[in-house]
């Protein structure tokens, strides 16, 4: 994924022009929902795709599009006749990346304004071409889906978890216990930190609110009210250090080991029953000839010692050894055989050809040998090494189908350190997930081997719908305590299957990726994305520009005013930021701003449409002389205003600020008006 050039600000401009026309190429399941997302903006969408659709996935698509052109959208006279030159945006969201960026080519040729989100997995070149083209971003469903497969998977409090500047954030929903003294007891506004925010609270027996801010900051925490809140887990840096030495220590764990005498034998044991049950040539030929050199040696040490009779069965023994080893010329080289009553001379024939047998046969086998463990050394690749981790025993995950998707999720849970296992039907390269367990096979026949009687979550990821509920409900069989986690490709499957098995989640990526590819198209840059209160909330990125919506507002009359929550700000041309940033901070031209949003947020920020400040603070009194000073500053940092007007209102009690204000806004300026000694309180402002 690939922040734009242009920031929001410029496509706010643009809402007022006539161009207010989004262009979807490719109508499969996520273009169809590209388009039912689009429409809840209130714009024109039109689509191409290159034959009529015959299933409808989002069943209203027809009735939403402007218009539906049957073509090929790399061509020009195809994007004229869609209506590209009047187009805000156009979503190439195909199958195929070549169509896709071979379109964005045209596109831009015909439209050097137009807004162009491309879905393609080619992060090298996609950074090419965001470099060069401009006002681009491309996106990889698999990637944006993974998160919510990983995230379910965990079974956890934690609902979210995402990157900034490499910190790991999580966001955790938590059912207060009586246990829980950071937050029981406690006003909720006092439980945000440097590293942590709230997001939602919602008391015993209510309906959580739809706003990300729409909770009461004076409201006291209590047993089994339920809170959402982000904050910074730790350090990815320092924790892929730990992981990696974790690992180190792990495999020289393997190395001492495998020397100790019991694995030794288990060895052994392991490398005869795969050496007899293998079919491979080489192998079988070993075999045969490992029994006619045993049955040579035994006929040599009998026949010499029946010839020889005064030589021992030990140097008969030894004498066909060396003969099996090639030592012909040494026995039969004109020096005397073994006694001195007979030289080597007066061995008859036929024994001479029964040496001379047994060293061509040592020969032979000796160069069978050689190729056999040559063959063994090839095909283990230095298996010793290089072995995967032992499978886990229990409270572990199972992966099952290790494609595009599953690789992700395998290595987003791997960031959080979570034991996992893979199924998968081919063998993976050793670089590809190294540190995973991996079992190669039937997923069914692999279950066993999986522990799946102790797994925490089976995720089944494969391309194939109807497999993975069969498989999903046959480890559901086996393990009916376990979280079960089903991809699905259809919309329509997911809504019938869900209700008929409610013990499974089943997860349509199509409608996940939708979200961040339709905000991207108003100029948003989308990071990531999780669920709370039956919502999608995205993680979106604000480059702050002259004319934007966001210029010259405080940092609290952003989050109130459009309902986000600021989680990284950055100051123009500086390298520090601050993560959970204060509320007081007036954003301005060059600032970069990250917040968490949801799709109605997003809209009312693109509309420059805020909420209504319904607030006023009310000072009766000062208690002291210097409370007017402290007062005079407080309102002018918490509402913004100047400092001489602020003066003003100080040295005029009592009176109500003419200033209307958000309720979080208003009740924290009585809070800190409260400590500098300045009587003060809130008050409703009457609608009319």
């Amino acid at each position: 994924m690939l922040p734009s050039t242009e920031s929001a600000s410029s496509f706010y401009q643009q809402s007022k022009k006539p161009q207010d026309l989004f262009l979807v190429c490719g109508l499969k399941s996520l273009g169809q929902h590209c388009v039912a997302i689009l429409k809840e903006y209130d714009v024109k969408v039109s689509a191409i795709e290159d034959v009529q659709p015959e299933h409808w996935e989002v069943p209203e698509v027809p009735n939403l599009l402007e218009k539906l052109i049957i073509g090929d959208c790399r061509q020009p006279n195809v994007l004229e006749q869609a209506g590209i030159s009047q187009c805000r945006s156009i979503l190439l969201v195909t199958r195929n990346e070549r169509i896709n960026i071979e379109a964005a080519f045209a596109a831009r040729r015909l439209n050097p304004h137009v807004r162009l989100i491309v879905r393609s997995d080619k992060q090298n070149f996609n950074k090419l071409l965001w470099e060069n083209l401009g006002n681009f971003v491309a996106f990889e469903p698999t990637h944006l889906s993974a998160h919510a497969f990983a995230l379910t998977a965990l079974g956890s409090e934690a609902i979210g978890y995402f990157t900034l500047e490499g910190q790991l954030l999580q966001v955790i929903k938590h059912q207060v216990q009586a246990k829980d003294s950071w937050c029981n007891g406690k006003p909720v506004h006092r439980l945000n930190l440097t590293t942590r925010r709230i997001l939602s609270h919602k008391p015993v027996a209510s309906n959580p609110s739809k706003e990300l801010f729409g909770w009461n900051p004076e409201a006291e925490v209590q047993v089994g009210d339920t809170l959402v809140y982000i904050d910074v887990a730790y350090d990815l840096a320092f924790s892929e250090q730990r992981r990696q030495s974790h690992n180190q220590k792990w495999r020289w764990q393997q190395f001492i080991q495998s020397i100790t005498a019991k694995n030794l034998k288990e060895k052994i044991a392991q490398f005869w029953q795969s050496y007899y049950q293998s079919q491979n040539q080489i192998r079988r030929i070993a075999t045969i000839y490992a029994i006619t050199v045993l049955i040579l040696w035994l006929v040599g040490i009998i026949l010499y010692h029946l010839y020889y009779p005064d030589i021992t069965i030990q140097e008969a023994f030894y004498a066909t050894a060396v003969l099996l080893l090639g030592g012909y010329g040494d026995l039969f080289g004109g020096v005397e055989f073994a006694s001195q009553s007979k030289p080597s001379d007066d061995i008859p024939w036929w024994l001479r050809f029964f040496s001379l047998g047994l060293t061509l046969t040592g020969q032979a086998f000796v160069g069978v040998l050689y190729a056999l463990l040559t063959d063994a050394l090839v095909t283990s690749r230095f298996h010793f090494f290089n072995s995967r981790p032992p499978i886990p025993q229990r409270n572990h995950l199972v992966i099952i189908g290790l494609n595009r998707l599953g690789q992700k999720v395998a290595a987003l849970l791997q960031e959080l350190n979570q034991p996992l296992v893979g199924i998968h039907p081919t063998i993976l390269d050793q670089e590809t997930l190294p540190d995973m367990p991996l079992i190669v096979g039937n997923a069914t026949e692999a279950f066993t081997k999986a522990n799946l009687s102790h797994a925490k979550s089976i995720i089944l990821v494969g391309d194939d719908n109807m497999e993975n509920l069969e498989i999903g409900l046959m480890a559901h069989a086996m393990n009916p305590a376990t979280t079960l986690i089903i991809r699905s490709q259809d919309r329509q499957f997911s809504d019938n299957v869900a209700p008929l098995f409610p013990y499974a989640q089943v997860i349509c990526g199509a409608a996940l990726s939708a979200e961040v590819f339709a905000c991207a198209a108003f100029g948003e840059n989308v990071l990531s994305l999780f669920h709370l209160n039956e919502q999608i909330v995205m993680v979106t990125e604000y480059k702050i520009e002259d004319g934007d919506t966001l210029n010259g507002l405080l940092l609290s009359e952003i989050a109130s005013g459009y309902s986000v929550v600021p989680i990284l700000y950055q100051k123009y041309q500086r390298d520090n930021y601050s993560l959970m940033p204060w509320y007081d901070v007036k954003l301005d031209a060059g600032d970069r701003l990250i917040v968490l949003a949801t799709s109605n947020s997003l809209q009312r920020i693109e509309w420059g449409e805020m909420l209504p400040r319904l607030w006023q603070v009310q000072i009766e009194k000062t208690l002291t002389t210097n409370a007017i000073i402290y007062g005079a500053e407080e309102i002018v940092l918490i509402t913004g205003c100047s400092s001489t007007t602020a003066r003003q209102w100080m040295n005029n009690l009592p009176r109500v600020l003419p200033i209307p204000l958000y309720k979080h806004q208003a009740q924290r300026l009585v809070r800190e008006l409260t400590k500098v000694q300045v009587l003060a309180n809130v008050i409703y402002i009457e609608q009319p």
